[in-house]
């Protein structure tokens, strides 16, 4: 386990900063178009409006944060239902997996608590609540099937455009197209998470916890869902890396289709993920 941090802290700090800094932006946007104090919240009065201004600005900053160096270098998971979810179809090592989700909650809850120091006259306000995710009117049970539906989609979408050839460029702009929409469209039914460690992040200096279990279970249930299927048609050799942006020129410490043509990065890599043997022959990718 000590190994796995001693080689891959990078990636684990990329993944709490990541989700760190959506949480921020999430807190933010939330702010200016909730807060009743805000020009914005009174120039968009319309709640759907307001959803859809949110839903693109979270889109957006999904989008930037998988395209970023740190994305491509990490993966851009930020999320421990897609970690869980390429656990599950072997992409990554155990102890990966393990400091992932570990780094995402630290992430999620770093991200709210500086939004509450900077902006604390504001983000406590209950028309903005720390941004929390709860269940909307219809209940509980509406929000649980909400966010299996939603998760199920996002992670069958994350793996059918990243193992075609022609599309894998194209992941992230999918996956915060996706976030938008679901903002804008689902938010009503259960604040739209997908993420546990997202509503954590928000729910712990917030103190809501109603409901919470639906954030643990749903999301990662869905994804899983998805994974399994996905294998089971496709067949586990088509899911080629767990990076939603595989870059040319950072590392990859995931069980990966991909190979360098620089012998000694492979060499490099091979050793990191406790492989007996090194790839030093360039393979090009074939979804």
């Amino acid at each position: 386990m000590f190994e796995a941090l001693r080689h891959h802290w990078p990636e684990y700090l990329i993944e709490a900063a990541g989700l760190g800094m959506f949480m921020i932006s999430a807190c933010v946007f939330t702010v200016l178009l909730m807060h009743p104090t805000s020009p914005a919240a009174h120039w968009i009065a319309d709640p759907l409006w307001k959803r859809a201004v949110i839903g693109i600005a979270m889109g957006l900053t999904a989008i930037a944060l998988i395209y970023s160096p740190w994305g491509r270098r990490s993966g851009a998971h930020f999320n421990p239902s897609v970690t869980i979810a390429f656990f599950s179809v072997g992409k990554i090592a155990p102890r990966d997996a393990l400091f992932y989700i570990v780094s995402q909650f630290t992430g999620a809850a770093s991200g709210v608590f500086i939004c509450s120091v900077f902006l604390s006259r504001w983000i406590s306000d209950p028309r903005v609540n720390y941004a929390i995710t709860a269940p909307g009117p219809k209940g509980a049970s509406a929000a649980l099937v909400s966010e299996l539906m939603i998760s199920f989609l996002l992670m069958m979408t994350v793996l059918v455009v990243s193992n075609n050839r022609r599309l894998a460029a194209f992941t992230g702009l999918f996956a915060g197209a996706l976030v938008a929409t679901y903002i804008m469209v689902e938010a009503p039914l259960s604040g739209m998470s997908m993420n546990p460690a997202r509503t954590f992040g928000s729910a712990l200096p917030a103190h809501v916890w109603k409901d919470w279990w639906i954030y643990f279970i749903a999301p990662p249930a869905g994804m899983l869902a998805a994974a399994g299927i996905y294998v089971r048609v496709a067949g586990a050799h088509r899911v080629v890396c767990a990076k939603l942006h595989h870059g040319a020129k950072e590392r990859c410490i995931f069980r990966c289709g991909y190979r360098r043509s620089n012998p000694e990065s492979n060499v490099e890599q091979s050793r990191e993920l406790g492989s007996e043997k090194s790839s030093t022959k360039e393979e090009i990718y074939q979804p």
